[in-house]
C-alpha cells in the first residue's frame, strides 16, 4: 500500500511556520468548532481544527495544503493536548497532508474493493499522464497519492481529487 511520507521538521520548515496563527476569520471559526464541545471535552475538536489549519496552509501557499509541524503544535496548544496526540491524528487519517502537495492532490484508493474493480488502471492512467504516485509534478499542480480507503467500495474504482470524489471508474 502508500508509503507515507515524513513530516518535514527541517530549520526552513520551522522558520517559515513557526509564527502560524489563524487568520481573523479561521480564528472565529476555530473558536465556533471548539464551544460545540462540552467543558472538558474541547480536545475533540482536533480534526476539525487540523482541516482548518491544512486548508489556511492550502490558502497561504497556493496548494491544497499540509500540515507543517509547527502548525500541528500550534492547534494541539489551542486545545491544550500534547503535540504527539494530534500527531497521532494527522498520521492516522489520509485526509491530512503530512508533506506540501500540489494545488490538485489526486488520490487514489488502492484497498482491496477498489483494487479487484481497476484501481491499478486508474493508477496507470495518471502514469500515462506524467503522474508518479508519491510525487508532485514539477510545475507544482498535480500529487499523486494511493490512499487507504476513502468509503466509497460500492462504486469502486474510485478517486478523491482534492474534496470532490470521482466513482465508477473505467481506463
Amino acid at each position: 500500500m502508500a508509503d507515507a511520507p515524513q513530516i518535514p521538521d527541517e530549520a526552513e520548515v520551522r522558520a517559515r511556520w513557526s509564527n502560524f496563527a489563524w487568520t481573523a476569520e479561521n480564528a472565529e471559526q476555530a473558536k465556533q468548532v471548539i464551544a460545540r464541545y462540552p467543558e472538558g471535552r474541547q480536545q475533540s475538536a482536533v480534526m476539525a481544527l487540523l482541516d482548518l489549519a491544512q486548508r489556511q496552509v492550502g490558502a497561504e501557499t497556493q496548494t491544497q495544503g499540509w500540515l507543517p509541524v509547527p502548525v500541528i503544535e500550534y492547534v494541539a496548544a489551542q486545545l491544550d493536548m500534547p503535540y504527539m496526540r494530534a500527531y497521532e491524528v494527522v498520521t492516522f487519517y489520509t485526509m491530512y497532508n503530512m508533506a506540501p502537495v500540489g494545488r490538485y492532490h489526486v488520490q487514489v484508493c488502492g484497498t482491496t474493493p477498489c483494487m479487484l474493480r481497476g484501481s491499478d488502471d486508474v493508477l496507470a492512467a495518471c502514469k500515462n499522464k506524467g503522474l508518479v504516485k508519491g510525487h508532485t509534478t514539477p510545475d507544482g499542480l498535480f500529487t499523486l497519492t494511493e490512499v487507504e480507503c476513502l468509503g466509497a467500495c460500492t462504486n469502486a474504482p474510485m478517486v478523491q481529487i482534492n474534496d470532490d470524489n470521482f466513482e465508477d471508474l473505467t481506463y
